[in-house]
């Protein structure tokens, strides 16, 4: 039937073109941002699950800067420890040189007085042994704690221990090397310092030493899940190109046919002719 009302036919074309160009717009936003899934008017339940993995993502950027932070609070402490260390070994030194009989009063005094300097420089190297305002050597020893995970769940955390003179590893208190006996007992509580104390710096190396793996852990999870939030939203760039190449050739019939189905109105004036 011929009509000049209803042209079934070019709606029919209408119809097919809208749809082309619907889909030309898709695929030319897919070209422009790189992604399939831009929006949740993309895909809702991929946009969803895409936005909690770079949240995941961003999370893990935290957590790499606790563990940092933690990091440097303890080579802070392993540095004061290694210094404490070589004190101890200088003291131990000057006891054991003090602990020999026969000394002269003034070489009993000389090495006295270098003893006292050298053990009340701990105290020095402890009050300076600080990172953001916490010492991990100090008589109140602060822990470094890093987050363990995303969701702040657990922690990773490495003790501090007491250092002063006095506490349970550096013995060595108010020894003074006035003679040979006094020179002896400083020599067997500085030993005793030295050994405790290495077992400390072996107990922080390791944890230092966590530290670092997990860290380089984190970073290969960030990885892992940039590579997964990739595999959802990334667009296939070749394809919709190819795809893009199409839906013109498609618009260009689209607009052809639709101007083919417009034209047939006119086989009616010929009718009253």
């Amino acid at each position: 039937m011929i009509s000049v009302n209803t042209n079934k036919g070019a709606m029919v074309a209408l119809q097919t073109l809208n749809r082309t160009n619907d889909q030309m717009d898709k695929t030319q936003n897919a070209i422009a941002t790189g992604l399939k899934v831009a929006s949740a008017k993309d895909n809702g339940a991929l946009f969803a699950i895409a936005n909690k993995m770079r949240s995941d993502v961003g999370a893990y950027d935290r957590v790499r800067e606790s563990a940092d932070r933690a990091a440097s609070i303890l080579d802070t402490g392993i540095a004061a420890g290694e210094s404490i260390m070589e004190l101890l070994n200088e003291m131990k030194g000057k006891a054991l040189a003090g602990s020999q009989a026969g000394n002269s009063t003034s070489a009993q005094a000389a090495l006295a007085a270098d003893f006292v300097q050298l053990r009340d420089q701990i105290a020095s190297v402890i009050a300076n042994a600080s990172f953001d305002g916490a010492n991990m050597i100090n008589a109140t020893p602060s822990a470094a704690v890093s987050l363990g995970d995303a969701a702040g769940g657990n922690t990773i955390t490495i003790a501090g221990a007491n250092l002063s003179t006095g506490s349970t590893i550096i013995t060595t208190i108010a020894s003074v090397l006035t003679d040979a006996t006094t020179s002896a007992a400083a020599l067997t509580a500085t030993n005793n310092s030295i050994t405790a104390l290495g077992t400390q710096l072996a107990t922080w190396g390791a944890g230092a030493k966590r530290l670092d793996v997990h860290k380089t852990f984190v970073g290969k999870l960030q990885d892992a899940l940039n590579n997964g939030i990739g595999s959802i939203v990334d667009a296939d760039l070749a394809k919709e190109s190819a795809k893009l190449q199409a839906l013109q050739v498609k618009q260009q019939l689209g607009v052809q046919a639709l101007s083919i189905a417009n034209s047939s109105s006119q086989t009616a004036l010929s009718l009253f002719r």
